[in-house]
């Protein structure tokens, strides 16, 4: 008992007519590696720092030794009240948040 093994063809029905894979003008560039940016500037902000996404008071604490190099970003489900506490810590423990603004009303509107 032999078994065959068929050899696999490649066709344009394996392969596809893909005009991206096949670099027709005007179409989209496929991704490569040489689109990559830097590794010294990667996932730095125009201002410097690094982001680090904050969820409460205590995630602030790790960034107690690093605030030169990481800012904070509060997380976008953290409520208003939660979010006073976490702008009024990090100005203690002098870190800078990126949107210290969000979701904080004026006590005029209150």
């Amino acid at each position: 008992y032999q078994r065959r093994v068929r050899e696999a063809v490649v066709s344009t029905q394996s392969t596809g007519d893909n005009r991206v894979r096949r670099r027709f003008k005007g179409q989209f560039l496929m991704p490569s590696i040489g689109y990559g940016s830097n590794k010294n500037t990667r996932h730095l902000m125009p201002d410097g720092f690094l982001k680090f996404v904050v969820h409460n008071v205590s995630d602030l604490e790790l960034l107690l030794m690093q605030n030169k190099i990481y800012a904070a970003e509060i997380a976008h489900d953290v409520s208003a009240k939660k979010r006073k506490a976490i702008v009024e810590r990090a100005q203690q423990l002098n870190i800078k948040v990126t949107n210290w603004q969000a979701k904080l009303r004026s006590e005029e509107d209150n």
